[in-house]
């Protein structure tokens, strides 16, 4: 019997994976009775990664660890037959700062080092490491530290944790670091970055802005990671502040790649490996995935168009379709990455509270829509039609309730520019939502859309 996959990533803020998989294959059996859907929660190596591998039958182990700013936090691993997925926000990630309170000088990715070991010890002789979503851009250094190594500077002080600090090293005391390469484990990098460790598309230029640092903070970084790179490349032979990855994390990627000689794999490419993916979609008619934001940023490696390629290598008459908080990407875009057709939380609710605090029912709303769409007889199929929307030559979806993520001046609605705020994402494109629904009708009296 033929079943539908529903395979998205988190809503950022509101919802797991796991409960967006949950509610979009309840909205699905509500329409389609008897419909078999398939949950896979699915993650690109940044949060959520852990939640993911948990429910694709991975065990959640549990244990404290120093977060970014060296204060206890409880971080979790997976582990499944020798393979340990860490996800490196779970330490150091910006939801670990108290209070929410950036520290762009002083993070420090310790606890990374101390999950490493933790699985280490659990005899993992495959660690995944995720990268993203950290509060630091200190190169892997904390977790360096983690790991036995005493960062010094010219008088034999131990240096104070955190990437600004690094100015001052001198050298490193290697008499107690553990070489946990050297226990015939393997370690890959899940990242879609390609960043190096410095310079203008380095981890202080592009990356620490976004976790507090000022204009000023960015300089004392980069002089920070610039010395670290030196000291440890004189000091153990490798040379990875250039290669692609390196900046990741706040530079984490560095110290992976150089310190446990990890290699880099697509976040997204590699956790659908993991999880097995491509095993649920023999017999199936459609693939659901979606995030909170479809936007420039899905295109580039993000989950939603890691899930279409890898159904499109596996079945390449396999449909996708996606769901989201918002859509900001046109249907050329959205077929580009190989997904057919894109239902948003926002072009069927205008209220922002709701959007945000019952995403939930909505999703199963939408998945509703989904089905009438895609799991009916083909000859009963409305036909799809892109839905424009932003001005008076703008079609209009003709639901009840449904109104457009501009108003009528063709400026942002206070809906869209809200829900921006929470799911990140960009600018829409200019005209098209990429969102697309029954046969739109023409536009209402004088020429105005609809609200």
């Amino acid at each position: 019997m033929s079943h539908v996959v529903v395979a998205p990533d988190k809503f950022k803020g509101t919802l797991t994976a796991a409960q967006v998989a949950a509610y979009v294959a309840a909205g699905l059996g509500r329409a389609a009775p008897g419909v078999r859907t398939v949950e896979v929660p699915v993650a690109d190596g940044g949060d959520g990664t852990v939640d993911a591998a948990e429910a694709a039958g991975y065990r959640r182990v549990d244990i404290g660890v120093r977060g970014p700013t060296g204060k206890p936090v409880n971080a979790s691993f997976a582990l499944l037959d020798g393979t340990a997925i860490i996800e490196s926000a779970q330490a150091c990630g910006l939801t670990r700062l108290p209070g929410g309170t950036p520290a762009p000088l002083t993070a420090t990715s310790r606890g990374v080092g101390e999950l490493i070991l933790a699985a280490v010890r659990m005899r993992a002789k495959r660690i995944v490491l995720g990268l993203g979503g950290s509060a630091c851009t200190d190169g892997g250094a904390g977790l360096v530290t983690a790991l036995g190594g005493r960062l010094l500077d010219a008088s034999g002080t131990q240096l104070a944790p955190g990437g600004a600090a690094l100015a001052q090293l001198d050298h490193i005391d290697v008499s107690r670091l553990r070489d946990v390469s050297g226990t015939g484990t393997e370690f890959i990098m899940a990242t879609d970055v390609d960043n190096p460790l410095l310079g203008p598309r380095g981890a202080a230029a592009v990356y620490a802005p976004q976790k507090g640092a000022s204009p000023q903070d960015v300089t004392l970084l980069e002089e920070g990671l610039a010395r670290w790179a030196d000291v440890t490349e004189r000091s153990f032979g490798f040379v990875k502040r250039d290669e692609p990855g390196a900046g990741a994390a706040g530079g984490l990627g560095f110290a992976a790649l150089g310190f446990l000689g990890a290699t880099a794999q697509p976040g997204i490419e590699l956790m659908l490996d993991l999880l097995g993916f491509a095993d649920r979609l023999s017999g199936a008619r459609l693939v659901v995935t979606g995030e909170g934001s479809l936007d420039e940023q899905t295109l580039h490696g993000k989950a939603p168009a890691g899930v279409a390629r890898a159904a499109a290598a596996a079945a390449p008459d396999l449909p996708v379709v996606a769901v989201a908080g918002v859509c900001s990407l046109s249907p050329d875009q959205l077929r580009s990455a190989g997904i057919a057709a894109a239902y948003a939380l926002a072009d069927i609710e205008p209220d922002l509270t709701r959007c945000l605090e019952q995403p939930g029912p909505l999703l199963e709303e939408l998945a509703g829509n989904i089905a009438r769409d895609w799991l009916a007889p083909l000859q009963t199929r409305r036909a799809r039609h892109p839905v424009y929307h932003g001005d008076v030559t703008s079609w209009w979806l003709g639901a009840p309730g449904r109104r457009c993520c501009r108003d009528r001046s063709g400026e942002r609605c206070s809906l869209w520019l809200g829900l921006a705020a929470v799911w990140g994402v960009g600018p829409p494109a200019p005209t098209v939502s990429g969102v697309w629904g029954p046969r739109p009708r023409l536009l209402g009296a004088g020429g105005h859309i609809p609200h």
